[in-house]
């Protein structure tokens, strides 16, 4: 996997499933996450096993993610017109519904190569994910195998870090959450947050 932590996210123009169903053959990773946080999601495949449950739980917190004015999008190798059959696909029938985030058609496998998440010998993306500051820049980057889905809790709490850093200045120490003190980054900080806190780590 490439390190892409403090560069620019690399920019795309694919196909894509709005979330509002409507296909599109121009969507612009740059255009789409102007001025704001964004998401990228990359997963394997639509009609497999864990991939739904990541999907639909990206779903049923899109309110938090527009809260913190995170752009979610999710993308795969599979087609705009896959995209479009799954989420037509009752979500009891293995489907994951109208979810309100648009799917990304990465068929040639241009993003997925971009961002060094491609898996060579299942020809798929990892369960990789992207998170993007207002400036366009990569902050945070994690990768599971095929196997593993992800937390999407744990993509909201980093995303609140990262807010949090950028407002305060602080940083933000192990398992820290939204409502919760950050730490000086200077000796005495971490000596000052260490007295307090250390017994909680």
């Amino acid at each position: 996997m490439t390190v892409l932590i403090s560069n620019k996210a690399p920019d795309f123009c694919l196909p894509a499933v709005l979330g509002n169903g409507k296909v599109v053959y121009q969507f612009k990773l740059s255009e789409r996450i102007k001025g704001r946080y964004g998401l990228l999601f990359f997963y394997p495949l639509d009609f497999t096993f864990v991939c739904p449950s990541e999907l639909i739980a990206l779903d049923r917190r899109i309110d938090a993610f527009t809260e913190r004015q995170v752009e979610v999008m999710a993308i795969s190798v599979d087609s705009q017109f896959t995209h479009n059959a799954w989420r037509e696909t009752p979500i009891d029938r293995g489907g994951i519904g109208s979810v309100n985030y648009p799917l990304i058609a990465d068929v040639g496998h241009k993003a997925c190569r971009l961002y060094g998440v491609e898996h060579m010998l299942e020809s798929v993306a990892f369960r990789a994910s992207f998170l993007i500051d207002k400036n366009g820049i990569i902050r945070i980057q994690m990768a599971n195998d095929l196997p593993i889905g992800r937390n999407v809790d744990e993509i909201l709490r980093l995303f609140d870090a990262l807010q949090y850093h950028e407002e305060y200045g602080e940083v933000c120490p192990a398992g820290w959450q939204r409502g919760e003190k950050g730490m000086k980054a200077t000796p005495q900080g971490v000596a000052t947050y260490l007295a307090n806190h250390a017994d909680q780590l």
